[in-house]
């Protein structure tokens, strides 16, 4: 496994992990993410994405919220609990009130509801990183 040094500022690219149990979804995002200077790594189930936030930090995590096994509101907080300054941005397509405010309340920067244009969440990670930059 190849070291990941970590800074948003520095010369190293923003790392963003995608977790969305719809391949569709990932295979869009990946290569606009990739296209505009992101490191991505993409998972369609959140065991392997677990695994993987267990060893490695990621700089932003994008989540589904409706999966198999784990599901997103519970992987915002593994990620939260792992790596607190990891920044999380919730994607979903049962977006409600209450879905949102629980996904503020448990750390998540941004709530995205599906379906979204490119630009927009493109936009949203743009707006996190200005944040992390201060």
């Amino acid at each position: 496994m190849a070291e990941h040094n970590i800074s948003v500022s520095g010369s190293q690219k923003t790392r963003i992990l995608i977790l969305d149990d719809e391949a569709i979804v990932c295979k869009r995002l990946s290569p606009a993410f990739q296209k505009a200077g992101y490191s991505v790594e993409t998972f369609n189930d959140s065991a392997s994405a677990k695994a993987r936030i267990d060893t490695d930090r990621f700089d932003i995590v994008i989540t589904d919220l409706k999966m198999e096994g784990l599901d997103g509101m519970k992987f915002l907080e593994h990620v939260k609990e792992t790596w607190p300054e990891t920044s999380v941005i919730v994607i979903t397509g049962f977006a409600t009130p209450d879905t949102a405010k629980e996904s503020f309340r448990k750390g998540a920067f941004d709530f995205v509801a599906k379906p979204f244009k490119l630009g927009e969440i493109l936009d949203t990670v743009k707006r996190l990183e200005a944040k992390i930059k201060g």
